[in-house]
C-alpha cells in the first residue's frame, strides 16, 4: 500500500479534559467535546481541510496544504471556542505523508502530529520545523522556537514552533486551574488569593477544589 499524498495532519482537542470532566461530570464534558467538533467540521471548507475521525476528545484533521493547516489551527486555537466557560483548545500538527486505509490515515507522520499536539498548552498550536518552514511567509504569522523536544516512541528529537498572531486581538481571559475553563474574572463564581496572585474560577465546585488542594494546581 502506498503513501498518500503529503498534507499536514493537526489533532485539535480540549485541554485538560480529564480535569474538566472530574470538575463538571460527563455529560457536560461529553457535550463539550460535541460542541467542539461540530463548530470545527463546519468550518473546514473554508480552510480546505477534512475531518478524519474523533479519538476521545481530540479531532484528527487532514489539510492539503500548510499554510491553510496553520490557519485552521490559529481559528481553532483562538476563535472556534470562546468566551466566558468556554473550554481552552489546543491543537498540534505536522506535515508528510501518510497511508490512507478507507479515509482514515496511518504513519509516522501522525504519530508526531499526536505527540505535538500533547505538548501544546491551552490556546497553543505547535507545529514541527519541517511543517513551519513549509509556510514561512504567513501574513500575520510568526513562529517561536519551543526548541527540540523528545517525543514518546519517537527515534529522534523533533524541533517544535509555535504559530502566534503577530496582531493578536483574541480576548484575554482568566483560565480556571482546575477544570481550564475560560473565565471572564468580572463574572466568576469563585475568586482565590494565593501569594499575591489571583485565580478566577467558573464554579463553586472548582473553587472548593483548588482551596483543598492548590499545590495540584498551581503551574
Amino acid at each position: 500500500m502506498s503513501p498518500d499524498a503529503e498534507a499536514t495532519f493537526l489533532f485539535a482537542d480540549i485541554a485538560g479534559f480529564t480535569a474538566l470532566t472530574e470538575a463538571h461530570g460527563d455529560e457536560q464534558a461529553v457535550q463539550l467535546v460535541d460542541d467542539f467538533a461540530q463548530v470545527v467540521q463546519a468550518e473546514l471548507p473554508s480552510f480546505g481541510g477534512e475531518y478524519v475521525k474523533t479519538v476521545g476528545d481530540a479531532l484528527m484533521l487532514r489539510v492539503p496544504e500548510p499554510a491553510d493547516a496553520i490557519r485552521l489551527g490559529l481559528w481553532i486555537t483562538r476563535d472556534a471556542m470562546k468566551g466566558h466557560n468556554a473550554p481552552s483548545v489546543r491543537v498540534g500538527g505536522n506535515h508528510g505523508s501518510a497511508i490512507d486505509r478507507g479515509g482514515d490515515y496511518f504513519g509516522a507522520t501522525i504519530n508526531v502530529a499526536a505527540r505535538v499536539s500533547a505538548l501544546a498548552a491551552g490556546g497553543e498550536l505547535l507545529v514541527t520545523g519541517y511543517t513551519a518552514a513549509l509556510a514561512p511567509d504567513l501574513e500575520g504569522v510568526l513562529y517561536e522556537s519551543r526548541g527540540r523536544q523528545a517525543l514518546r516512541n519517537v527515534a529522534e528529537p523533533v524541533e517544535i514552533f509555535a504559530a502566534v498572531r503577530v496582531d493578536e486581538t483574541a480576548e484575554h481571559l482568566a483560565i480556571d486551574p482546575v477544570c481550564q475553563m475560560a473565565v471572564d474574572p468580572e463574572r466568576a463564581v469563585g475568586r482565590v488569593l494565593l501569594d499575591d496572585q489571583a485565580y478566577y474560577f467558573c464554579s463553586l465546585t472548582c473553587t472548593a477544589a483548588f482551596a483543598g488542594q492548590p499545590e495540584r494546581y498551581r503551574a
